[in-house]
């Protein structure tokens, strides 16, 4: 059984997206140096728009590190970026814990 609710949901606008994300990573404890994200001198995240300017392209470091490895992803609605920010959220908590 289908269930057709009659709406779609609000069409995705990145470079709005990336407004929202700069502000709650820098909300998270972050500072935000040319697109990227860092704490302590150490760069853990990366955000951008594409090159047409659809979507939003991500990166965010498996660990921090001097030479970090990244994950990159491609963001395009509004609950990735959520997904995203709540997933690197958690992941400075877990960074946190650990230098102390």
């Amino acid at each position: 059984m289908s269930e057709e609710w009659g709406f779609a949901p609000p069409p995705f606008k990145a470079d709005e997206a990336l407004q929202r994300l700069r502000r709650e990573l820098r909300e998270a404890g972050l500072t935000e140096r040319e697109g990227r994200f860092e704490r302590k001198a150490q760069v853990l995240a990366r955000a951008a728009l594409s090159d047409d300017g659809a979507v939003l392209r991500v990166a965010v470091v498996k660990k921090p590190a001097r030479t970090p490895e990244w994950q990159e992803l491609t963001l395009k609605d509004a609950a990735q970026v959520r997904a995203f920010v709540t997933d690197l959220k958690r992941k400075l908590t877990q960074w946190s814990d650990r230098d102390d």
